[in-house]
């Protein structure tokens, strides 16, 4: 039996079902997720929970955002689902529902994916997860609705920066276009996602902007925000969105490195390469992860200290 029937099997017999997602969620993650929660629930699941602790405020436009969880008294789930996420330690305050529930899924695209699921379907050619949930929910037979595609849309945009990155194929443009033709307005959900901001969103790219370092020739790009410009400015989940890919763009550049606090976690640390660095080797070292262009990791000290450790090992690669 292939992985994805025994999949389909699993939540055919799955009462109690929770879907859970990377830290820091991004749209694909978000997506993805709702995405499969619209289908089990159009497939007749009655108890399914979604828990994303923090969930941009960006991507509350996406069909029923507004059932996302924070949490859940359910200690013991039937199944428990892992989307767009490549380990265990990264499932955002979710590690304790995977695992203690009776089983365990996992769909995904990143190369470093642990196979941490008692299945797992992960193909890491695919540029966004949203793309492999189209696989999977086709291979169930269960109907890409409007609102299932507006989601996997939100996804598949987020995941190669509105089409533009390495990884998108001839296949996302026919997964779009058959997206299309369920219904799902591509120029919507693609502002919504990628252009519209919020007030505090621009004030607190506008000072990482103002304090944008070009480093070692312009071949990094340097920036931070604080709690102070957290606080000034209003900010909400989120809002950080998009900054780093600024120092990206600019001409020369090959690394981008954005710092911003996390409560409670320290600092976190979102990296950005063109055509030289694996970014997500870097990751990996602090327990982070992502993709060869686009990853990220959490760590404790100061700004200057993490910087330099950062710099340091970026300029291994360079």
């Amino acid at each position: 039996m292939g992985t994805l029937k025994q999949i389909y099997e699993e939540i055919k017999e799955a009462n109690s079902i929770v879907i859970l997602s990377h830290e820091n969620p991004d749209g694909d993650a978000v997506g993805t997720s709702l995405a499969l929660y619209n289908a089990l629930k159009n497939f007749g699941k009655e108890h399914v929970d979604l828990i994303i602790p923090e969930c941009p405020e960006t991507f509350m436009f996406l069909p029923n955002a507004d059932q996302i969880k924070k949490s859940s008294d359910i200690e013991n789930y039937d199944l428990a689902i892992g989307i767009d996420c490549s380990s265990l330690q990264m499932l955002c305050g979710g590690n304790k529902y995977f695992e203690n529930a009776d089983k365990t899924i996992v769909i995904d695209h990143h190369d470093t994916n642990a196979m941490y699921g008692d299945l797992n379907f992960v193909n890491p050619d695919a540029p966004a997860c949203a793309e492999v949930m189209i696989v999977a929910l086709n291979s169930f037979e269960i109907p890409i609705t409007k609102d299932i595609g507006t989601c996997l849309l939100a996804g598949i945009i987020t995941d190669t920066g509105g089409f533009k990155y390495q990884g998108v194929t001839a296949e996302t443009f026919e997964f779009v276009a058959n997206l299309m033709k369920h219904g799902v307005n591509v120029s919507d959900v693609y502002r919504k996602v990628l252009q519209v901001k919020t007030k505090s969103a621009f004030e607190l790219a506008r000072a990482a902007n103002s304090r944008l370092e070009l480093i070692d020739d312009g071949k990094i790009a340097y920036t931070y925000v604080t709690e102070e410009d957290y606080e000034k400015f209003g900010t909400t989940y989120g809002d950080h969105e998009g900054i780093v890919d600024v120092g990206r763009d600019i001409e020369g550049v090959e690394v981008s490195i954005f710092i911003r606090p996390i409560k409670g976690k320290g600092l976190k640390v979102s990296l950005r390469s063109n055509d030289k660095v694996n970014v997500d080797e870097i990751a990996l070292m602090y327990g982070g992860g992502g993709h060869q262009k686009s990853a990220g990791f959490s760590v404790n000290g100061d700004f200057d200290t993490v910087k330099e450790l950062v710099l340091k090992e970026v300029r291994h690669y360079l």
